[in-house]
C-alpha cells in the first residue's frame, strides 16, 4: 500500500530563516535508510508561502502569498518544471479547470542547493514547482469524477508529460483513510484518525511511502515528526 506523509509549516519556515542543519542531516539519514529498505519512494519540500500563489476555485484569479491557513486538505498533487512562477501558474490554471474549477496552490520546490547539501548548478535549470490541488466535499465523500472529467485530466497530464513538463502526478484517498499528528490543548502530541473536516496548517512538504498498512506509515511518520519536533503531520492513504 502507498501512503503520503505531509508535514506542515512552522513559524521558522514561514519567516524564511536558515535551514536547521541538524534537522537536514537527520532527515537525510531517515530518507536514505528508508530508500534502502524500499519504504521511501519520493518526496519534496516547499518554500515558504510568501513564494507561492493560489488559483482561486471560483474565478481562476491568482492570490500571491504569504497565507494563513484556509482549506489545506489536499486531494492530489503534481510536480512540474517551469521557467518561472508565472509559467507554473498558467499550468495550474489548466489543471484547475480540468478538475472542475478547483483551488490549486503553486509553490517552488526546495532544491538541494537551497539547504546547503549540494552546490548550485552553474547552468541555470528550469525550476520545479509543486501543485497542491485542494479537496472539497465531493472528493472527501469518495465520489468518482465523471468519465468525461477523467478523460480530460488524463489528456492534460499526458500532454504535459509529452512536453517534458510533468515530473509527478498522484492523488489521495479521502481523509477518512488517514491520521493526523497534532498538538492538543495541553500541548501534548497525539494521533487522531480521519476524517478531517478541514486542515488550516499549510503544507511544507511530503513523502510517499510503500508499506503494508497504515500502522507502519504512522510509525514512520512518528520518526519523521520527532526530527521536525513541532510540526503537524498528516498521513493519507493513496490509491
Amino acid at each position: 500500500m502507498r501512503f503520503m506523509v505531509m508535514h506542515k509549516v512552522d513559524a521558522t519556515m514561514e519567516a524564511g530563516g536558515p535551514p536547521n542543519q541538524d534537522i537536514i542531516a537527520s532527515m537525510g539519514a531517515l530518507v536514505q535508510e528508508s530508500l534502502r529498505g524500499g519504504v521511501f519512494t519520493t518526496g519534496a519540500g516547499l518554500h515558504r508561502s510568501a513564494r507561492r500563489a493560489r488559483i482561486e476555485s471560483s474565478s481562476s484569479s491568482v492570490t500571491h502569498g504569504p497565507y494563513t491557513g484556509k482549506n489545506e486538505l489536499v486531494e492530489s498533487i503534481a510536480m512540474i518544471k517551469a521557467s518561472s512562477l508565472e509559467e507554473a501558474i498558467e499550468r495550474a490554471r489548466q489543471l484547475s479547470r480540468v478538475l472542475g474549477d478547483r483551488e490549486v496552490e503553486v509553490g517552488p520546490v526546495v532544491e538541494p542547493w537551497d539547504i546547503g547539501v549540494a552546490p548550485k548548478p552553474k547552468v541555470e535549470l528550469p525550476g520545479k514547482f509543486l501543485l497542491l490541488c485542494k479537496g472539497n466535499p465531493a472528493t472527501e465523500s469518495g465520489a468518482e469524477p465523471s468519465g468525461e472529467r477523467r478523460a480530460a485530466l488524463a489528456k492534460l497530464l499526458q500532454a504535459l508529460k509529452d512536453e517534458g513538463v510533468l515530473l509527478l502526478a498522484d492523488s489521495l484517498l479521502p481523509s477518512a483513510r488517514g491520521a493526523r499528528l497534532a498538538f492538543d490543548k495541553s500541548g501534548k502530541r497525539s494521533w487522531t484518525d480521519g476524517p478531517f473536516t478541514e486542515s488550516k496548517e499549510l503544507i511544507a512538504g511530503f513523502s510517499v511511502l510503500n508499506v503494508p498498512r497504515l500502522a507502519e506509515a504512522i510509525a514512520w511518520a512518528d520518526r519523521y515528526a520527532a526530527i521536525l519536533t513541532k510540526n503537524e503531520v498528516d498521513v493519507r492513504e493513496m490509491p
